[in-house]
């Protein structure tokens, strides 16, 4: 069993390639032995996390996650704790596995009852109701009534809550609730979930990482690489030692391409691009040239010398990578034809995006990229852009994250990076990313810029970039982009120009 951090590169497999690693593995094994491990790995956790317990409040569902909740009810009734069970099921019905965890239960004298016991702050509840069992049937039914009091009474009970493989509700494959349970509160004690055999994608974006608390795993004995991953979370990125015999030209060129000016509309947007510029400067960029649109200017300019002005015809798009949109606003559109053409490393981002989508001839130029050796294309949507770009709704988006970010990688053949809680990022032809970094500080205007000029200078230092090494360029931006947010000083504002000039050329 193991804590899961931010650290390590973690294989992430979906539902049904986890109950194709169970049944192999059952197969395999002794009768019932799945279901013991999976049972003392909840004891033991359970234990360990609320030590001075002396009640323990087991909810079991119908299906083998609520025979893991029983074996651990008679694991934890035979430790001399009061264990009480609820368990919503008819005896008859249980699968055989949990059937026999039920006589288990029985025999070490475990309690089982309708409501709620006394609980305090110190004691355990355990969720076993659903896990991965939620099955496509019963979520077209509302939940049941007496299931969702038992939720509402375990997370207002104080105690500390343990859900076993998932938190009921939660689908494991995207990351959102089932119909009926997104009302549900969130817990009022310390929240853990284990998760059994398998780590899952909907852990670690959507309301995973809200839902799951701190988050732990057991793979229960059982080796699970026969079931490829559906995706992998990104680790810590290898530390870079720059050679000692470098220059400017070792690092590549960053090219900031974006920053409407007040002349056309009033609506001055230049502080994006200087962000993206900053970013680019403190995450390792060898020069960034600043391009701003519409006549922009700033007077931030002065501060940062080392930003080199640069009008948009002037610049040359083919040496190192161009950043192209933030604060764009409507003056960047006439110009996405000729960076599409020209630029040889590419990041398009924000109003770059949305007059991406509006455009089928340009759309036709980004997929041409595709076909240019040594090309590299980034695009950086939030839910609403890539929704725009794939002709949905944030709410189809964000009901399927790594789905949507798939789909957007593969219909123009680049690297997409969607932005949000567990930020995706899918290049075609590659194993999709989920970052596990970052938080609610970096809600504030300006931080999707400082990743968009961060990713950028990592693009730029490739030296030869192909499917793989751009995947893992942008895992590693993203990553150090959170890394920041989650370390960042108590009681210090974290404001987009602040996460910019924290950034450094080496990640880790």
């Amino acid at each position: 069993m193991r804590a899961v951090g931010t650290l390590e590169r973690l294989p992430l497999h979906a539902s049904a390639a986890t109950r194709a690693l169970e049944a192999s593995a059952a197969a395999r094994l002794p009768a019932h032995t799945l279901m013991q491990r999976a049972g003392q790995a909840l004891a033991a956790l359970g234990h360990a996390l609320a030590p001075h317990a002396r009640r323990v409040w087991v909810l079991c569902g119908p299906g083998n996650n609520g025979g893991d909740g029983l074996l651990a009810a008679a694991l934890l009734q035979r430790r001399g704790l009061a264990v009480s069970v609820t368990l919503l099921a008819e005896p008859q019905h249980l699968p055989e596995d949990a059937a026999w965890a039920r006589r288990q239960a029985c025999a070490a004298g475990v309690a089982f009852v309708d409501g709620a016991p006394e609980l305090a702050p110190q004691d355990l509840c355990v969720d076993a109701l659903l896990g991965l069992g939620l099955s496509a049937a019963a979520r077209a039914q509302p939940p049941a009534p007496r299931l969702l009091q038992a939720l509402r009474q375990l997370r207002a009970s104080g105690a500390t809550v343990l859900c076993a493989d998932l938190p009921s509700g939660l689908l494991g494959d995207t990351g959102c609730w089932a119909p009926g349970f997104e009302d549900l509160p969130p817990a009022t004690g310390a929240l853990h979930t284990l998760s059994l055999l398998t780590l899952h994608p909907g852990l670690f974006t959507a309301h995973g990482r809200d839902a799951a608390g701190t988050l732990w795993c057991d793979d229960l004995q059982t080796d699970t690489s026969a079931e490829p991953a559906a995706a992998l979370l990104c680790g810590r990125p290898q530390p870079a030692a720059r050679a000692h015999a470098s220059h400017k030209g070792s690092f590549g060129d960053v090219a900031i391409l974006g920053g409407e000016g007040l002349g056309a509309r009033g609506m001055g947007m230049t502080g994006a691009a200087v962000l993206a510029g900053i970013a680019a400067l403190h995450a390792g960029a060898g020069r960034v040239l600043l391009a701003l649109l519409d006549g922009g200017a700033s007077q931030d300019l002065p501060a940062w010398p080392e930003l080199m002005l640069r009008r948009p015809d002037a610049l040359v798009l083919q040496q190192g990578s161009v950043v192209c949109g933030c604060g764009g606003g409507q003056a960047v559109a006439p110009l996405l034809a000729r960076v599409l053409a020209e630029a040889t490393r590419l990041v398009l981002d924000a109003d770059a995006l949305n007059a991406l989508a509006q455009s089928a001839p340009l759309q036709q130029a980004l997929a041409a990229r595709a076909s240019q050796a040594g090309h590299a294309t980034v695009l950086t949507p939030h839910p609403l852009e890539a929704a725009r770009l794939l002709g949905s709704s944030a709410g189809e988006v964000q009901a399927d994250r790594l789905r949507a970010a798939s789909a957007l990688a593969e219909r123009h053949r680049c690297t997409v990076v969607l932005k949000g809680s567990g930020s995706i990022i899918a290049t075609a032809g590659q194993t999709p990313g989920i970052n596990p970094t970052g938080n609610a500080k970096l809600a504030t205007a300006g931080s999707g810029d400082v990743l968009a000029g961060l990713i950028g200078a990592r693009l730029a230092a490739l030296a030869a970039p192909d499917g793989a090494s751009i995947q893992q360029a942008v895992c590693d931006a993203c990553w150090q982009h959170g890394a920041l947010a989650d370390h960042w000083p108590a009681g210090r504002a974290l404001t987009a120009s602040a996460l910019a000039q924290a950034l450094t050329p080496c990640a880790a």
